[in-house]
């Protein structure tokens, strides 16, 4: 009798705890279903707003979501605005990756490097002009608001996450057939600034700030340096491995399904190896795509090349609506506004101080690098003109993902504020996200119409010879012509190189190209021999 009691004793607490983890379960599975839910209404919404420019999806997610967040609240009584709690190194570890990989995948390699000068000139010279105006009128600014205690850590950090850009709302507004020079610097200028805003951001996690001296500042440079060779090598190297591996086995034989996942776990593994190691997952996993769309993507089948290229950018696409919904709904958190509520007039200012530094910071090097770009050109048609720097400048005033990614991992943990100052950099990071996004982008179509009318000759001002005549983005390879067969003129002396060192190092780089890399790692022109078609994956279809 005792035993059949024990029996029955277990059953029932076996069910019960059976039945709570249910619950829990439940809430859990409730809440993805609705938030994916979501995600398809804002590609559908998306997709009907398609023709009015004016609106992109970044900010129809940011509208959904808070509109979400608004039902949210009211019913859980103001507790609550979020579906799902944010965590940042979810957003680092998993939905940042492939939005970063798939801009090196689909960046069109020429032309990147053909400009590679500028575009390093603005992304990475200007994004340390822009952190110091910043962290420096940070420091200043907030002292005289009192906000709350920041460290000089949180100073610096400050300067990190606002120099982030985000020019999706310019580019989609931007005609790459019209202006391919300034669509490309655009592109390339916030690809890479965000890759320094990040390399950044870590250094400085490293950085000991206990006793400031000369010696730390070239510790500080030193590291930056480190890091950003280092992840930059990273990326290349297992780019390169994965070329190797999938010409040497071809996979391809048997099934392109395994073609298909190598190419995508390999990707994901430069990122997670540059995290391990400490350095830039962002850089390493950008020029890993550039390298694998090289050489890697040339070796695959037909098959796994549709499949790919669609695949890392519907991952690509997926990630960002995921953020800018979620930032929707955190701008509603009751949680950090709570902090601010008794003096809103401080978050105010400081969101006012924020944007007024980004807007200074950023006119700080857009227009001294283009005078200077343009003092080093001779030709008139490569030059940057002065419509095209205002279109530069304001191509990289809003700000977006990377940055809410970095305030998050400043000022929060595991999403949740536990001091003013925090909450109010939290807050203040959501509301120039918000602002940006939503009054600068819908005024961007405006502007660019005004500032760059299609009924402008850019073929005039841009020569087809020495500039882009293609876009920078695109679904289809680059043509044989352009990828390295075409005769470019050999450098003649010194003097040749100094007047246009980018055709001179891209026409050693080709020769190098063609006669060591591609017969090692595979690319155009140098792939395996087709074997007969495979039996399943794909193929089967």
């Amino acid at each position: 009798m005792l035993s059949n009691l024990k029996v029955m004793g277990l059953d029932v607490v076996a069910r019960f705890g059976v039945s709570m983890l249910s619950d829990d379960d439940q809430v859990s599975v409730d809440s993805i279903t609705l938030f994916v839910a979501l995600l398809c209404g804002c590609i559908v919404i998306g997709h009907l707003l398609e023709e009015n420019r004016w609106i992109n999806e970044s900010v129809t997610a940011l509208a959904i979501g808070l509109g979400t967040g608004g039902i949210i609240l009211l019913t859980t009584n103001g507790k609550s605005s979020h579906l799902l709690e944010f965590d940042e190194q979810l957003f680092f570890i998993y939905v940042l990756p492939p939005i970063i990989f798939n801009a090196g995948f689909q960046v069109k390699k020429k032309q990147f490097f053909r400009n590679f000068m500028t575009i390093m000139l603005f992304g990475a010279v200007g994004t340390l002009i822009s952190f110091s105006i910043i962290s420096f009128g940070a420091k200043e600014l907030f002292g005289k608001l009192d906000i709350g205690f920041l460290e000089l850590r949180d100073y610096l950090a400050i300067g990190a996450i606002f120099s982030a850009t985000d020019s999706v709302c310019t580019l989609q507004v931007l005609n790459q057939d019209e202006t391919p020079l300034l669509y490309s610097l655009v592109f390339g200028e916030g690809v890479v600034n965000d890759a320094t805003s990040v390399v950044l951001f870590n250094a400085i996690q490293k950085l000991d700030l206990s006793n400031i001296n000369s010696r730390v500042a070239l510790s500080f440079t030193g590291n930056f340096f480190y890091l950003f060779l280092a992840s930059t090598l990273l990326g290349v190297s297992v780019g390169l491995l994965s070329a190797y591996l999938i010409k040497k086995i071809y996979l391809g034989r048997h099934s392109t399904d395994r073609e298909v996942a190598l190419m995508i776990l390999m990707a994901y593994l430069s990122y997670v190896m540059a995290e391990l190691f400490d350095l830039s997952g962002i850089l390493t996993v950008f020029f890993c795509g550039i390298v694998m769309s090289h050489y890697t993507w040339h070796n695959v089948t037909d098959n796994s090349k549709v499949t790919t290229r669609h695949a890392f950018a519907t991952l690509s696409f997926i990630a960002e609506i995921f953020i800018f919904l979620y930032v929707g709904m955190d701008a509603l958190d009751i949680e950090k506004w709570r902090f601010v509520k008794n003096s809103p007039g401080k978050s105010v200012g400081v969101s006012a101080a924020l944007l007024g530094l980004v807007l200074v910071g950023r006119a700080c090097f857009v227009f001294p690098l283009s005078l200077l770009c343009n003092c080093l050109k001779r030709s008139k048609h490569d030059k940057i003109g002065f419509k095209q720097q205002v279109t530069i400048w304001w191509a990289g005033l809003m700000r977006g993902s990377v940055s809410m990614a970095l305030a998050y991992n400043q000022f929060t943990r595991f999403g949740h504020t536990q001091q003013p100052g925090n909450a109010v950099m939290i807050t203040s990071t959501i509301t120039i996200v918000l602002f940006s996004t939503v009054v600068f982008g819908l005024i961007t179509k405006p502007l660019v119409r005004f500032l760059l009318p299609s009924s402008q000759d850019f073929s005039s001002m841009i020569s087809s010879k020495q500039s882009f005549v293609c876009p920078l983005l695109t679904n289809k390879q680059e043509p044989e012509a352009e990828m390295g067969n075409v005769d470019f003129r050999r450098p003649a002396s010194l003097s040749m190189l100094l007047k246009k060192p980018s055709h001179t190092i891209h026409y050693y780089w080709r020769k190098f190209d063609d006669a060591f890399m591609r017969p090692l790692f595979g690319g155009r022109g140098f792939v395996p021999d087709a074997p007969e078609l495979s039996k399943g994956g794909c193929d089967q279809y």
